[in-house]
């Protein structure tokens, strides 16, 4: 089988115009495989799998299927490898150091994987497996013992399986694929790590270049504090493998809630938990924020009812916290010094939170908001008083949150 060299440069130098052009991943797979078919090479299947940096996920793969298109998927983080994986040729590949493994597929007999199995039952007669390590060891993301590096598979349904040429084509393209895919993995990396510490909002200021001391924006938001109750005496009482997991019970019951409402948290403050609902125009109004945050408290709520009775089951100590909600301007900027910035929230409205939250203590309240914010449904909410917050000198009206009974606070 003879192939058209110049045809297969043109297809390299493609890849490197989506690398230069900033084209995702999943169309630029597809339209390889098809001019690869164009020029000859009979490809079915192709499948691109990479490592990430996610506290999710570990890994993220997109498969092109000829007559079914492309397919992504994310693999979660396990205590323990799957079976499927410890039978993969993937990790055969990796404990034996190899970049390169062929399955013949059209033969009789057990193969040497289930993978090959599977795809010899679905009319396939010959996968290639590629792999190549994307971060050595100078890099800003260095090679980590468990990186998949770029692992690419080929597969034909063609009869007698990919010539020899074929073979020593598809291991060429696969140094344009792994410096195609690099390009493109790095800003997908680099904008998982920004968003996991910092928030999607934050991140978009940071990476946006908003990078230089006093630098930043203004933005109207339902602000949304919690703080643990107690956490000095728990912290001291308890050891610290307990205190850890009942500080991540306390940030899954909060954080959690806020962020499936819509909500974005911007920082985790000791034990306490600042998120805000973005108002924007055209996205989100003032009293969908509002209702948002409402929910979001409710949820955490249940969720601490929740996760108590089975801490107080297992004999460990339960806990409780307060959340206040106010409406108003932050700003969104960076502190510090020149070499070294933190992206921080700052404005009255946070700190009339911080206060709010304060009080939910000291009044046995354990969501409080303004009337600004009680004004979108009133009916759930009940009069506590009027109050001078610590630091001012004017008094706020402050409501609790009913419980949906509304004979009890939420």
């Amino acid at each position: 089988m003879v192939l058209n060299t110049s045809k297969i440069l043109e297809i390299g130098d493609w890849l490197i115009q989506q690398a230069l052009a900033e084209k995702p991943l999943e169309p630029m797979l597809e339209g390889l495989a098809n001019k690869l078919n164009h020029v000859g090479v009979p490809i079915d299947r192709c499948r691109m799998t990479w490592s990430t940096l996610h506290p999710l996920f570990e890994a993220e793969t997109v498969l092109w299927t000829s007559g079914r298109g492309i397919e992504t998927k994310r693999f979660v983080h396990q205590e323990e490898e799957s079976q499927e994986y410890l039978r993969s040729p993937i990790k055969y590949m990796l404990d034996h150091d190899l970049d390169f493994l062929r399955g013949r597929l059209d033969v009789t007999g057990a193969l040497a994987f289930d993978l090959f199995e599977e795809l010899r039952a679905d009319g396939f007669t010959d996968l290639i497996n590629l792999r190549t390590n994307m971060f050595m060891g100078r890099s800003v993301l260095p090679l980590r013992a468990d990186d998949l590096g770029l692992y690419v598979t080929w597969a034909t349904r063609a009869p007698g399986g990919f010539h020899d040429t074929v073979v020593e084509t598809l291991k060429q393209l696969q140094r344009y694929m792994s410096l195609v895919c690099k390009l493109g993995i790095y800003p997908r990396l680099i904008t998982s790590v920004a968003d996991t510490y910092l928030g999607p909002t934050i991140a978009r200021e940071v990476l946006g270049g908003r990078i230089r001391l006093g630098s930043g924006s203004q933005v109207r938001a339902l602000v949304w504090l919690s703080d643990l109750r107690n956490s000095t005496g728990l912290a001291e009482d308890l050891s610290e493998d307990c205190y850890l997991t009942l500080l991540n019970d306390y940030f899954d019951c909060t954080g959690r809630a806020a962020m499936e409402a819509g909500g974005e948290i911007l920082a985790f403050i000791g034990d306490a938990v600042l998120a805000i609902f973005p108002i924007q125009d055209g996205k989100l109004t003032q009293d969908a924020a509002i209702r948002k945050g409402i929910a979001a408290a409710r949820t955490a709520r249940g969720a601490r009812r929740t996760v108590n009775a089975r801490r107080r089951e297992a004999g460990d100590v339960e806990f409780d916290f307060g959340v206040a909600m106010c409406v108003g301007e932050v700003r969104l900027g960076n502190i510090g010094i020149r070499q070294r910035l933190s992206f921080s929230v700052i404005g009255p409205s946070v700190n009339e939170a911080e206060r709010i939250e304060k009080e939910t203590k000291r009044l046995g309240v354990p969501v409080l908001a303004t009337s600004e914010v009680v004004d979108v449904a009133a009916a759930h909410w009940r009069r506590v008083g009027s109050f001078t917050l610590r630091g001012t000198h004017h008094e706020t009206e402050l409501f609790g949150l009913l419980a949906d009974d509304t004979r009890s606070w939420a």
